[in-house]
């Protein structure tokens, strides 16, 4: 631990998910104690897990309060946000003064908090999880309205009085920068990363695919904009177009449309070949990723899913799993060469593009393995705490950067490999001719889409994914569920 990271109290809001059940705020919380920070964190209580009041889990400090999930239109998130506020002042009084406070949205209202310990000396840290006016648009489809001004209002206001700006990515970064007018050298790019070592390939259980020679895999919050949908369509299209029906799918985690994908798997005539488990233990979901074959990232190409990082895609290259998703910009940032991208929105070429996959185990195989070692490497949360660490000693700077040991911190930049500039090499993409085919780089982007800023082996093989690069391994923490989605919401259960 260095005296550069200015070591002192610090309090973690969070509204979206409970802690320790939020994989990145427990990262954080857990890096900062080991730097030598006295960390406190508040949140709702969770519902299966996560329950006490108050905890003192691996030297963390964490203080839940009852809340209800917003029903019923704008009126429940009134409700859901004004309780969650009232006990999140009600907790950081008993709390008292701290040095930091770190903010972890959505919602973009905890700067209202911030503004209080501020004039009683605190930095803030704003954490930005989500683009909250991009979520409001691809989540609730209407339009730039009253709604949609008052959340772009009260992310202005937030950037306004943060000292420091922690983005999961370039594009989110690109956005504090532009819109939240910040410094580059208050704003850092801590990427969400998954704790590799506790990512461990098990023997694959074939019972799993159901007397079938293929196993696809889903793992994810079931949201509107998740895609889902779009995925049990390409499933349709894989059967009917591509006429296969030599594989069994597994759709593991849970969400606010679970119900309504059932009912549009039984629409759809796949309820025999299509299985959704709900959130399920570490133990059952290593078993299924260890046996998939071929893992699916179907968010569809919006507003908000084109500038982010989605955990699930981060967690199938842990267990070296090749992927399938749409061409998403922070898609192709993150997996690289360790997922095949078919054009946005297109559910054939989405089909193709498995059944390309399943008949190609090499291809399989060498994805998996560059899937491994980028999340091993590059995208590693050894370099988002070095980057956690520095914004922190920014923040008790004024906002000035303060270099770390080794490190130039007027923002940090991305690990070699994973800058925004140096875009993976293509991959195949379904063309006009119904041929899957290496692509040619768009012209013209989609609608929506933004220019760009800047294995473990098959288990046949038997080869064990710490040969292919491992982390090293931290010292044994209580460890939360593995969870699932983007940078905010999800989870196993």
């Amino acid at each position: 631990m260095g005296t550069w990271a200015l070591a002192g109290k610090a309090l973690i809001l969070v509204e979206n998910l409970s802690v320790p059940f939020d994989r990145r705020v427990w990262q954080e919380s857990l890096a900062l104690r080991d730097a030598g920070w006295e960390v406190h964190v508040i949140c709702p209580q969770g519902t299966k897990r996560d329950t006490e009041p108050y905890v003192e889990l691996d030297g963390v400090h964490i203080y839940r309060y009852p809340l209800r999930a917003a029903v019923g239109g704008p009126l429940g998130f009134v409700q859901e946000y004004g309780s969650m506020l009232w006990h999140t002042f009600r907790l950081a009084r008993k709390i008292g003064r701290v040095d930091v406070v770190h903010a972890c949205n959505p919602p973009d209202l905890f700067f209202l908090v911030a503004r209080r310990l501020k004039r009683r000396g605190a930095r803030f840290v704003f954490d930005q999880h989500d683009l909250v006016p991009e979520l409001y648009l691809s989540r609730f489809g209407r339009g730039e309205d009253l709604l949609y001004r008052a959340v772009c209002w009260l992310e202005r206001r937030t950037y306004r009085l943060a000292d420091v700006v922690i983005a999961t990515n370039e594009s989110y970064r690109a956005a504090a920068l532009e819109r939240g007018g910040k410094r580059p050298d208050e704003v850092f790019v801590v990427r969400s990363a998954p704790a590799v070592e506790r990512f461990h390939w098990v023997p694959p259980d074939g019972s799993i695919r159901r007397g079938k020679p293929y196993l696809l895999c889903y793992l994810g919050v079931m949201g509107p904009q998740d895609g889902v949908d779009y995925a049990l369509r390409s499933l349709a299209r894989l059967r009917d177009e591509q006429g296969r029906t030599d594989w069994h799918a597994v759709f593991v985690g849970g969400g606010d449309t679970f119900d309504a994908m059932l009912t549009l798997r039984d629409e759809l005539g796949l309820a025999d070949c299509v299985e959704f488990t709900g959130r399920i233990p570490d133990a059952d979901l290593m078993r299924y990723l260890s046996t998939a074959d071929v893992c699916l990232s179907p968010d569809p190409l919006n507003p908000l899913n084109d500038v982010s990082t989605m955990n699930k895609v981060m967690e199938y290259m842990a267990m070296s799993r090749p992927i399938v998703s749409f061409d998403l910009r922070e898609a192709r940032v993150s997996a690289g060469d360790a997922a095949v991208y078919a054009p946005p929105n297109d559910e054939s070429a989405f089909a193709k593009l498995i059944a390309r996959l399943l008949d190609d185990p090499d291809e399989r195989r060498r994805m998996g393995e560059l899937g491994r070692a980028r999340v091993a490497g590059p995208l590693s949360w050894e370099h988002s705490r070095v980057a956690l660490l520095a914004a922190y000693a920014a923040a008790r700077a004024g906002g000035r950067s303060v270099p770390g040991p080794g490190e130039a911190t007027a923002g940090i930049a991305p690990p070699r490999g994973a800058t925004p500039a140096a875009q993976p090499r293509q991959r195949l993409v379904e063309g006009e001719d119904g041929q899957v085919t290496a692509p040619v780089q768009r012209a013209h982007p989609p609608a929506g889409h933004q220019p760009d800023e800047g294995a473990q082996r098959e288990p046949a093989l038997g080869q064990h994914p710490a040969q292919l690069g491992e982390l090293p391994v931290a010292a044994p923490h209580a460890d939360p569920p593995v969870q699932v989605g983007r940078d905010g919401p999800g989870g196993t259960d």
